[in-house]
């Protein structure tokens, strides 16, 4: 009933109310480390997609991180015929809400983008939840564009866990890459166009400003979809 409730605002573009009870834990960034393997992944733009719960709030973070040149939110892991926002919040597809990340590996190198992700994004001790978003569909990921992404992606998935920083295990997978569908144009640059969604009040902006304290040498405040 919760859910269905911000299926219905969040397309017709509305203020969702009562998505967020007392039982949803309050977030709060963490400074993940600097990744002990740095990324060598040579001139030119390269893509990446990361699925972090609600991907409203992923595609905010990375549209205002330096060196992300384009940031698009969609489905990735099922069918083409699957690949709609009514159907994948269903929970019953093989999508995760993902944002397919294009970067500059001059400005800003996958490495540190796995940095920041796991800062102020998500939560990799956490399954089938992000915040207040529960279900298959909003499973954190890593889905890595070739075998130097896999292999950093893991590199820094066991340093993480060896930190200590977090309490719990970590089960964030690293995912080969399947076709990536975007999403409906109602959902590309969300945050940007709705910043007075509750959602987007609660939930994303906190991420962004997290973004901005933490990696200032990495906020933009533009996005690169204008």
């Amino acid at each position: 009933m919760i859910r269905a409730l911000a299926v219905t605002c969040a397309l017709l573009a509305l203020p969702v109310t009562g998505c967020s009870g007392p039982s949803v834990p309050s977030w709060s960034p963490v400074a993940a480390p600097a990744a002990a393997l740095v990324a060598d992944e040579g001139a030119g733009l390269k893509t990446a997609i990361f699925a972090g719960g609600c991907f409203w709030s992923v595609e905010a973070v990375f549209s205002q991180t330096r060196g992300v040149t384009d940031a698009v939110s969609g489905y990735h892991g099922g069918t083409q015929r699957s690949a709609r926002y009514d159907i994948v919040t269903s929970g019953m597809t093989d999508h995760v809400e993902a944002v397919r990340v294009t970067y500059d590996p001059a400005i800003v190198r996958y490495d540190q983008l796995l940095q920041l992700f796991f800062s102020v994004v998500a939560d990799p001790t956490s399954g089938d939840r992000q915040g207040p978003d529960r279900g298959p569909e909003y499973a954190a990921a890593l889905i890595t564009a070739n075998g130097h992404q896999r292999l950093v992606a893991e590199q820094y998935l066991a340093q993480m866990s060896a930190s200590g920083k977090w309490p719990a295990p970590i089960v964030t997978p690293v995912v080969a890459v399947r076709t990536f569908y975007p999403a409906e144009p109602v959902h590309q640059d969300f945050a940007a166009r709705n910043p007075q969604h509750s959602y987007i009040q609660r939930w994303t902006k906190p991420k962004v400003e997290a973004l901005q304290r933490l990696y200032p040498g990495l906020y933009s405040p533009a996005s690169p979809h204008g």
